[in-house]
């Protein structure tokens, strides 16, 4: 298993399982474990963090579970990018910088209150 570096380790790992209702009807939920460091996942960690509609249609999501196209010229190899993130569920993904794990859930929780502005409802 990866060795425990980053401080803020705990908090992502505590949204493991978690399901949160908000009164609208829309619900978040995590997923997070701890996998070896490897090519695509150089921090060691799998997750997915998802808000969704009160009909469960996925608003936001933010995973590495499949790699993403990244922005740029097709004549130009890059790397494959795994950490990345949907908004509305149509979207294929698009990059997201992992930092550290605690920068994670904050992007994230940012990210459902931007949503839920946006479709009108305030957390």
């Amino acid at each position: 298993m990866p060795k425990r570096t980053d401080p803020t380790l705990d908090t992502l790992l505590d949204l493991d399982g978690f399901t949160l209702f908000f009164e609208n009807g829309s619900w978040a939920k995590g997923r997070v474990w701890l996998i070896e460091p490897d090519e695509a996942r150089p921090h060691g960690i799998r997750y997915e963090l998802t808000l969704h509609d009160r009909s469960s249609r996925r608003l936001l999501g933010f995973d590495n579970a499949h790699a993403v196209p990244r922005p740029g010229g097709k004549f130009v190899e890059q790397p494959r990018v795994y950490d990345h993130f949907h908004r509305g569920p149509k979207d294929p993904g698009r990059p997201y910088r992992f930092v550290n794990a605690g920068k994670l859930v904050e992007d994230f929780w940012k990210a459902v209150a931007e949503v839920m502005k946006e479709t009108g409802e305030e957390l």
